[in-house]
């Protein structure tokens, strides 16, 4: 507690409020929320104390997932405010599970056949403005993208497209090895490169032929949550 004393009464608040959207409801708030809640009109001074609360030890950041926070040091007497109350959720198919490391194999057409069983609820602000019907969510398995704060059993939360700007984050169809893989995604020359983010693995360099992709990550919901 005495180190959650030495930050400023801004990233206090900016802190407390975090914890219980989180608590309230299992996803981290926006940028634009934390903002709207501590009266902060600037998303740069919003930034500049999140990074503060990051050097803190409090919570650590993602720049490249949307809502890329995770609290890692909690405050044990904040209380849940009633009026976060949650959004009606919904119901996105899980189509299966996809490899954080090495790739594995699904289906082809990864959202083929899905039962009633197979969908999850899904707070709406995890969709950002993507219609429930483009959208669907895997399961991570395994590791490699933990640098992105996605680790295994998170599941990622995707908007369907066959296309990708260097940078995004897409889940990757390796068509001559049927086999899929969640990666950031570049063109390096003619080639197209899918990079991991855990300095333990390597790319991976494939032809653009044998690349198509499945879709985007829009965010992350934690496995913890």
């Amino acid at each position: 507690m005495k180190k959650f004393q030495q930050l400023s009464a801004r990233q206090q608040r900016m802190l407390r409020f975090m914890t219980a959207f989180v608590r309230e409801n299992g996803y981290p708030p926006s940028i634009r929320e934390i903002g709207d809640e501590c009266h902060i009109g600037s998303t740069s001074v919003v930034n500049y104390n999140l990074n503060k609360l990051v050097d803190a030890g409090f919570i650590e950041r993602s720049g490249r997932v949307s809502r890329g926070l995770r609290i890692v040091r909690g405050i044990p007497d904040v209380e849940t405010p009633t009026r976060l109350a949650s959004s009606q959720p919904l119901q996105v198919a899980l189509v299966g599970r996809i490899a954080a490391g090495e790739p594995i194999s699904l289906p082809d057409d990864i959202a083929h056949h899905i039962d009633e069983d197979d969908y999850i609820s899904v707070p709406p602000a995890l969709l950002g403005n993507s219609d429930a019907s483009e959208v669907f969510a895997l399961m991570v398995r395994g590791d490699s993208m933990i640098d992105a704060m996605i680790q295994n059993g998170d599941i990622v939360i995707l908007r369907r497209q066959n296309t990708a700007d260097n940078g995004d984050m897409v889940a990757a169809w390796l068509k001559d090895d049927s086999e899929t893989t969640l990666k950031h995604f570049y063109r390096r020359n003619n080639m197209i490169e899918l990079q991991p983010a855990n300095p333990a693995y390597q790319p991976l360099q494939v032809l653009p032929g044998n690349c198509e992709i499945k879709g985007k990550v829009l965010s992350v919901m934690r496995a913890y949550a």
